[in-house]
Order: C-alpha cells, then sequence, then structure tokens
C-alpha cells in the first residue's frame, strides 16, 4: 500500500485523511481459495479482486471508448485514447448521445461479459447469474465538481431480489486521487439496518412509492447524504480508498454503503468506470433494470 492523500474532496465536502477516518481498502488474490474469498465478502461486505481480469483487454476497451469522444473535443489533442487526458475545452452536448450509444452496443456487452468475471460471480452467487441490461458507463473529467454521493445500491433496485452483486471495474489505473469508488468500513450491517428502517416508514406508500429511491421518506437523489466527513464521524468508521489498476474488479453487497470523490489527477488524465448488476437467473428481478441505462431514467 502506497500513503494515503492527505487531502480528498467530494461535493465540496473535505473529507477527514486521518487514520481513523480514512483508511485503505483490503485487496484479494482471486487464486485464494474459494471458501476464504467467499467468507471475506460476507464479513466485509466486499471483495477487491486485484487482476481479475485482463489488463491488455481492460486497456483496449479504455482506448475504443475514448476513441468514440475524439470527435466531440473531449480528448486533448495530439494524445492516445488510451491515456484519457481531457481538453481543456468543453464537450459537445451530443457527446451525450454517443455515450447512450456505446452502453447499448456490443463491445460494452463482451467487456461486461468476460468469463473471468461471470465465472467467478456464478460462484459467488451459488448459480447461474445473469446480468442487469442497465449497466453503466462513467467517465469524470479532472475538477468535475459533482461525485456519486454517499448510497448502498439496493435503494435504486427495491422492486426485486436483494440477492445482487455489483461489480465496479475501473477501465484503466484509477489511483486514489483520481476519484474511484470509497467504500464505508463495516457499512453493508448499516445498510440493512437503514433499509429496513425506510421498509417500516414506507409501509402506507403505494407500492410505486415504495420501490422508488425518490419517495417522500428519502432524499432528493435517493442519496444518502453527500457529507462524507459527517458520515464517518456520525457512524464512527472510516473511508476505504484504493489505487485500483486496469484488471481489477470490486464486488459489493446492495447494502454496502459508497461513494465517490472528485477527481484531482494532476496530469489531466479522465477516470472510466463499468458499474454493473448480477443476480441469479432464478430470482425475481427489478423490471427497471431490464432497460438500458438511459440519461435522466429516475434511476
Amino acid at each position: 500500500m502506497g500513503v494515503l492523500p492527505s487531502a480528498l474532496s467530494s461535493n465540496g465536502y473535505d473529507l477527514d485523511c486521518s487514520p481513523a477516518r480514512l483508511g485503505w481498502l483490503a485487496p484479494s488474490d482471486p487464486a485464494e481459495p474459494f471458501a476464504a474469498l467467499r467468507s471475506r465478502y460476507d464479513s466485509e461486505g466486499y471483495l477487491w479482486l486485484r487482476s481479475l481480469l485482463p489488463r491488455a483487454a481492460v486497456l483496449e476497451f479504455r482506448r475504443h471508448v475514448f476513441a468514440q469522444f475524439a470527435e466531440f473535443g473531449l480528448l486533448a489533442e495530439g494524445t492516445d485514447p488510451v491515456e484519457g487526458k481531457a481538453s481543456d475545452r468543453s464537450p459537445d452536448p451530443a457527446s451525450r448521445g454517443r455515450l447512450m450509444e456505446l452502453v447499448r452496443s456490443a463491445a460494452f456487452e463482451s467487456f461486461c461479459l468476460m468469463p473471468e468475471l461471470w465465472r467467478f460471480i456464478d460462484q459467488l452467487i451459488g448459480g447461474n447469474s445473469t446480468l442487469h441490461r442497465r449497466k453503466i458507463l462513467r467517465f469524470t473529467r479532472p475538477g468535475d465538481p459533482a461525485s456519486t454521493g454517499a448510497h448502498y445500491d439496493l435503494i435504486y433496485l427495491r422492486a426485486g431480489t436483494d440477492r445482487l452483486v455489483t461489480a465496479w471495474i475501473p477501465i484503466g489505473d484509477v489511483p486514489v486521487r483520481m476519484g474511484g469508488l470509497l467504500y464505508l468500513e463495516g457499512s453493508h450491517r448499516l445498510g440493512r439496518e437503514m433499509e429496513a428502517e425506510f421498509g417500516r416508514r414506507n409501509a402506507g406508500l403505494s407500492p410505486e412509492e415504495r420501490i422508488s429511491a425518490y419517495n417522500r421518506n428519502m432524499t432528493e437523489t435517493g442519496w444518502i447524504s453527500k457529507d462524507l466527513p459527517a458520515m464517518a464521524e456520525r457512524f464512527g468508521s472510516r473511508w476505504l480508498a484504493a489505487d485500483y489498476a486496469a484488471g481489477d474488479v470490486v464486488l459489493h453487497s446492495p447494502y454496502m454503503i459508497h461513494a465517490a470523490t472528485r477527481n484531482d489527477d494532476p496530469d489531466g488524465t479522465m477516470r472510466l468506470s463499468a458499474d454493473i448488476r448480477f443476480q441469479d437467473v432464478r430470482d425475481d428481478a427489478d423490471p427497471r433494470w431490464g432497460s438500458h441505462w438511459s440519461l435522466g431514467d429516475g434511476l
């Protein structure tokens, strides 16, 4: 492990980077005995699997994605798309349409279904897995003030099973300063408690409102909070960060609370990542996740 940064920011809040409030995510080797990995996932709420995917394949997909945006002014001139160097210009709004094309593409589907990933997921869920059609692909430019607030995924998936596994895939190297995911230590237990409380509070709502992340008992975004330092203080916990590498995958429980920080990469590198979900084919699926991701789709 390297040295944790002395400064991190998310949505205008500066994190407490003291050892009591910020620590390292624990890595796992996919080659370890599966029983040990299963036990760690259950006890910690996540598995950070180092080099699960072929690094070359991940970087090739990174090149493919960013090459698609060159015509929209997203990339610094004269750079290789795989570098993901951001230009000084604001990208053409038409680039959003290209992003929506990419999430529907065969290239993205095949990337998300690399055998190394689905075989591991099958073991983890103990059956044949299926990938939700709603798959998210995000890039974050350095200095973008908006970051993903603290939440757990089941908030947005209440109309189906909770036997879900989220895979967060850094598409390229993502050191801490580039704004990769942070996990609130031990929060998969806290997420279960919160969801049980939301269930009690939502009992009088209509079925449509009960499954909504934006109902009257939730915040505007469905997030638990934007104030990450206050959350760590409130629950006496730490945010766990990592220097992710191309080929890594983080699998986490639908109750695990996570968030992101601002991309402060000093070299102007964009963060690119995929956010996808698997479940057992035999379990009920949230029908809202049976459609491709669209900007503003309410989830």
